[in-house]
């Protein structure tokens, strides 16, 4: 090849990078032009919905276009996540997902996307911190305690949760191999029936995302060991995390992920991204979340990749080794 020609193709490189730069510029300053829809995969009144209801004024004052909610409830998730990733990416299909997102990939043989490969990370939401939790007739109030009396005591400790495969299941089973103990599986058809059996004493612990027992730990017919987030929760900031109550390591995120079909133009993801880290830090609206019990996040979109990425593999290794499978 000539040094001409050599050249000439390197121009051509240069002036076909410069478009595409240009073209993603324009793109970005054009965008949003319309509605942007928020696929819920859970039917409305739930965490998400509330969730939703609560950052949608921010957001669409952020991206100057209404946000609108489109539930497409089923299959644990997977029907709204599905058309999600289905959809053109082109900013005008979001979804809002909760953990199962992140759990269904370690727990069901075939799903008909990829989680990883076939969406756009947007940021991490908020967390839903989860708590562990006992009766208040258990004669332990550290973690530590339970460690040893559940030792004592191998398959005799039920724990309910709110179905198999789901973040109590995943949480108590993970505890199960961190701590070498041996708590027996409960499961119920929702946290609600899992939560009421635990207070009437009919199983002695679980691991139950905070929003649905604050109230009962402070009335005094729950007792909570320690909360499963990295740090400390605003509203229960003398309640220790479970790595500072001794199982290094241990943190459980019950998060909600704001994410795209995959391969959305850079710019429009951080339009969506930077619109959502707008609500979730705008004072009121981060009072409102902490007095709800959910911890603001509000994260990078590689911040956000990194953190789908381990938390399939943290949830994949718990599958396996519990032998943990829902169809």
């Amino acid at each position: 090849m000539s040094v001409e020609s050599s050249v000439a193709k390197l121009a051509q490189a240069w002036v076909a990078f410069a478009l595409a730069g240009a073209a993603a510029g324009a793109l970005a300053q054009a965008y949003p032009a319309k509605v942007i829809r928020v696929i819920n995969p859970a039917a409305p009144g739930g965490n998400s919905d509330i969730l939703f209801r609560l950052l949608q004024p921010k957001m669409s004052e952020a991206l100057g276009q209404p946000l609108v909610m489109d539930y497409r409830s089923g299959a644990g998730g997977i029907i709204g996540v599905e058309l999600t990733s289905r959809a053109p990416a082109d900013g005008y299909t979001t979804a809002l997902v909760a953990a199962s997102f992140l759990i269904n990939p370690a727990v069901r043989a075939k799903l008909p996307y990829d989680t990883l490969k076939d969406f756009t990370p947007l940021g991490l939401i908020v967390d839903l911190p989860a708590g562990f939790m006992v009766h208040p007739s258990m004669p332990v109030k550290t973690v530590k305690e339970m460690i040893t009396l559940a030792k004592t005591r191998p398959g005799q400790i039920l724990y309910s949760t709110s179905g198999a495969g789901a973040i109590g299941h995943m949480a108590a089973e993970l505890f199960n191999a961190m701590a070498g103990v041996k708590l027996v599986h409960v499961p119920y058809k929702g946290a609600g029936p899992s939560v009421i059996d635990l207070i009437a004493g009919h199983v002695q612990t679980t691991f139950v995302s905070l929003p649905l027992v604050v109230g009962h730990v402070q009335t005094g017919r729950l007792r909570i060991l320690a909360q499963c987030g990295e740090r400390r929760f605003e509203t229960l900031p003398d309640v220790p995390t479970m790595q500072e109550a001794g199982v290094p390591g241990f943190v459980v995120s019950s998060g909600f992920s704001f994410i795209g079909p995959a391969g959305m133009a850079r710019p429009v993801a951080e339009k969506l991204n930077s619109a959502l880290a707008q609500a979730v830090r705008d004072p009121a609206n981060r009072k409102q979340l902490i007095a709800q019990a959910a911890d603001p996040i509000g994260n990078s979109i590689d911040e956000h990749a990194a953190f789908m990425k381990a938390e399939v593999a943290k949830w994949t290794r718990v599958a396996k080794q519990a032998n943990i499978r829902v169809d």
